[in-house]
């Protein structure tokens, strides 16, 4: 796995078959849609966490926790880019494995999963439904659920008021961040699957069509995945194949690994 990307996926296990491209059929396939970690229950309507609302003009500004001393990137400037979406946050069963950056994932340390940011990017997280703030590194790969953006640390997820609900809608900051290879290098990720035999059975069928590509299954805390490395790892290439993936109920990620 890319660190955590063996990991995150929808609740629910559905039986389908497997549809790829122009029609080819495989034997009924089941795939584990299961969240992992889930996020806390929510509570229920009598027991409801209420929302804390945005602070308002000319209120005291909330208190940003930033990450430890040595990170490398310029806060002091403006973002490079924003993005807006859902949040979630994972701990166990990651604490202390691998992150896909190669650290021992702490999640008492402010650090946070995304797909497509480069290894070491600091951004700012805003938790637009408390108006909370952390500053976080990224140092894993993931959430891999669809319409989410983000993964936050525990920590990080109580530092933004995200814990108990445990998805919220946030703002992403992203600052300047210098890196040996700016275009990044990309891959596609699919899964997860409750059985190896499911895996392998797709991976044998993207070694058909992608003949020039490395497209290797492996195992994870919640299931098999299959991830296909292109010859030409650059993201238009990565991009172009997730287009041409069509799997009933199972989703492809973009992923890039550096």
């Amino acid at each position: 796995m890319m660190g955590r990307s063996s990991g995150r996926v929808v609740q629910g296990v559905l039986g389908v078959g497997i549809l790829l491209l122009s029609g080819c059929h495989h034997a009924k396939t089941t795939y584990d849609t299961s969240s992992a970690p889930p996020p806390p229950p929510l509570p229920s309507r009598s027991e409801a966490v209420p929302h804390r609302t945005a602070p308002q003009p000319g209120s005291a500004a909330p208190i940003v926790r930033k990450p430890p001393a040595g990170e490398p990137d310029d806060l002091s400037g403006p973002p490079i880019s924003t993005e807006v979406g859902l949040a979630s946050w994972y701990g166990p069963p990651y604490h202390n494995r691998q992150a896909a950056d190669g650290s021992i994932f702490d999640q008492n340390a402010m650090t946070a999963a995304h797909r497509t940011l480069p290894m070491g990017s600091t951004v700012r997280v805003t938790n637009l439904d408390t108006g909370e703030s952390v500053v976080v590194k990224i140092t894993d790969r993931g959430p891999f659920v669809p319409n989410r953006i983000l993964d936050l640390s525990l920590a990080a997820a109580k530092a933004t008021g995200l814990y108990q609900k445990g998805v919220a809608k946030v703002k992403v900051e992203v600052y300047a961040h210098n890196t040996a290879d700016p275009g990044g290098r990309w891959c596609v990720q699919i899964g997860a699957f409750l059985t190896a035999d499911d895996a392998i059975q797709l991976k044998n069928d993207l070694l058909q069509r992608y003949k020039t590509a490395k497209v290797i299954e492996f195992q994870g805390p919640t299931g098999y995945w299959v991830r296909i490395n292109p010859a030409q790892a650059d993201k238009l290439t990565a991009s172009n194949i997730l287009e041409s993936i069509h799997i009933p109920d199972a989703n492809p990620y973009l992923v890039r690994t550096n």
